[in-house]
């Protein structure tokens, strides 16, 4: 069966562990574009138990690994049920889950997202697409950034379309074929040290705001090898506990300072994949709501036109994706774009339980 209209719950849990997004959309094909509506949504914050397992999960055997999917892939499926009953939901034509990554390592051919097993489908009747990455990793992609398909097929009145979530990545279209890649780490690295004082975030980067950048610590991060490889490329949480954060500890700076410096590396980075290129850009993530990092990616960004849309597309864009990603699924239609993960052919990924 083909879908030209549908209601479908799209999940989203990012690595900047802000908490589960939950989007109901309204999916249709008209004049062969798909238009989308965002109906009920909210997110469903980790407890402190769960934001810590979660945070230093990369660090655990394989044997604690599988019992944490098992535990996660329970515990999402109960918030899933909650969201649905909370806000009386009916008539689901199917759920869409990105689960919550823990491992990505496509150079050495694995990445894990947890909470996709097939107990998530336990108690519901339609069906649950889910595991997106797995199948584009074994076809030598990278398995990520999956959300440019949405770009294209869904935002495509801008040109360019700018995450600020854990990581910072990009999708645009260039002689017609569509290039999307990560950029750097955002908010899993700012999050980190803003933890050090107690507070969940940086609220609209005032801290960083009252900072003074460091110019030996900016031109260390910036020095990384991965800000000089081609795309396709993608980053991992690894790269924040192995790369980011050690090359910050090594200078010992106060943490305004650290937050300062980290966001001008941001936006230094941002604007290196933006040099010369004019148009509309669009930010969404929640460093869409970092009015301090969004100044200075404008300040670097000169000829750009930047778009803050609404806050239910800039907290709910992922989920809606992801929700997307489960139609063309449903439909067997391409939903993984080869030219932007490095694999072998455009597919449709994700298991269907």
């Amino acid at each position: 069966m083909k879908f030209e209209k549908i209601k479908i719950l799209g999940i989203m849990s990012g690595t900047s562990l802000d908490g589960i997004d939950f989007a109901v959309v309204d999916f249709q094909l008209i004049n062969e574009k798909w238009q989308f509506q965002i109906h009920e949504n909210a997110t469903f914050s980790y407890s402190d138990e769960w934001f810590s397992r979660l945070k230093f999960a990369a660090h655990l055997s394989v044997d604690e690994l599988v019992e944490l999917n098992k535990e996660y892939t329970s515990y999402l499926n109960a918030q899933i049920h909650k969201f649905i009953s909370d806000n009386q939901i009916e008539n689901l034509d199917a759920i869409a889950s990105h689960g919550h990554t823990i491992l990505h390592n496509p150079k050495e051919g694995y990445t894990l997202q947890i909470g996709n097993l097939p107990e998530i489908k336990s108690g519901f009747s339609i069906p649950f697409i889910c595991d997106f990455r797995v199948q584009d990793v074994k076809l030598g992609g990278q398995g990520a950034p999956l959300v440019p398909i949405g770009d294209r097929l869904l935002f495509s009145d801008f040109d360019f379309c700018l995450n600020l979530g854990g990581f910072s990545n990009i999708s645009f279209e260039q002689n017609d074929i569509r290039i999307a890649f990560d950029i750097c780490p955002v908010n899993t690295v700012l999050n980190y040290y803003v933890n050090q004082l107690d507070l969940e975030y940086d609220d609209q980067g005032k801290i960083a705001a009252s900072g003074t950048i460091n110019q030996n610590l900016f031109d260390s991060l910036n020095a990384n090898d991965f800000y000089s490889k081609t795309f396709p490329k993608s980053l991992g949480i690894e790269f924040v506990f192995t790369e980011a954060i050690p090359t910050i500890d090594k200078f010992n700076l106060p943490i305004a300072d650290v937050l300062a410096t980290y966001v001008e590396h941001i936006a230094y980075q941002i604007s290196n994949q933006l040099k010369n290129k004019k148009g509309k850009l669009l930010i969404t993530g929640g460093g869409a709501f970092n009015v301090f990092l969004i100044d200075r990616i404008k300040k670097h960004n000169p000829n750009m036109l930047v778009e803050i849309p609404n806050s239910e597309i800039i907290n709910y864009k992922e989920a809606l994706i992801f929700a997307f990603l489960g139609v063309l699924r449903l439909n067997n239609s391409n939903n993984v774009l080869a030219s932007v993960t490095g694999a072998k052919h455009d597919h449709s990924s994700g298991v269907i339980f």
